[in-house]
């Protein structure tokens, strides 16, 4: 039975097919890009399985727009986007409210994180566990979280680490390896 408040739209990005769900009090899930739209369809109904295709409406659609540009390559806020965390717990709601405001091109790491909180670094695993049940992927921007010392680090969406060090290389940031240090012969 679908929930008529829940209603999602699948579209088309230059790195593959997103879904995008919603209710009245905003953007409620994200599925970050698929080869194909029935992949897309299929994993937004996984999580978002009371909802029914529907036409977005205009604060929908400038979000999908923004999303557009963003896998074209364009810098994009999505940090004022209406949200609906609607059965998030308080502990992870806090966590996406402060990875919010890390900006484009910029990372964070999941202790960093958990210290912004006012916890210590036993919670970054808790953190951890936030990103991967993050329902708003990209708007919440669970790609820019990197593990303790630069590793990338786990990442739940389709193409999994790698669709992370894409979307990080798309905002600039550069995950490889420093070049070996030059050595000194000594002469």
């Amino acid at each position: 039975m679908t929930n008529p408040s829940h209603r999602f739209a699948v579209f088309e990005t230059e790195a593959g097919f997103c879904a995008i769900g919603w209710t009245e009090a905003g953007i409620a899930r994200f599925q970050l890009p698929d080869a194909t739209a029935a992949a897309a369809e299929r994993n937004m109904l996984r999580r978002f399985p009371a909802a029914r295709r529907d036409t977005p409406p205009p604060q929908v659609a400038a979000v999908i727009a923004a999303a557009q540009r963003y896998f074209a390559g364009e810098i994009v806020d999505f940090s004022d986007i209406a949200l609906d965390l609607d059965g998030q717990d308080d502990f992870f709601r806090r966590v996406y409210a402060a990875l919010r405001a890390v900006g484009y091109g910029r990372t964070t790491t999941y202790g960093t994180l958990a210290k912004e909180l006012g916890a210590g670094p036993e919670v970054a695993r808790d953190v951890g566990q936030a990103m991967a049940k993050n329902p708003i992927p990209l708007i919440i921007p669970c790609h820019r979280v990197l593990a303790a010392g630069g590793k990338v680090g786990g990442f739940s969406a389709p193409g999994g680490a790698d669709s992370k060090v894409k979307m990080l290389a798309l905002e600039g940031v550069d995950l490889s390896p420093p070049p070996p240090a030059q050595q000194s012969l000594g002469f």
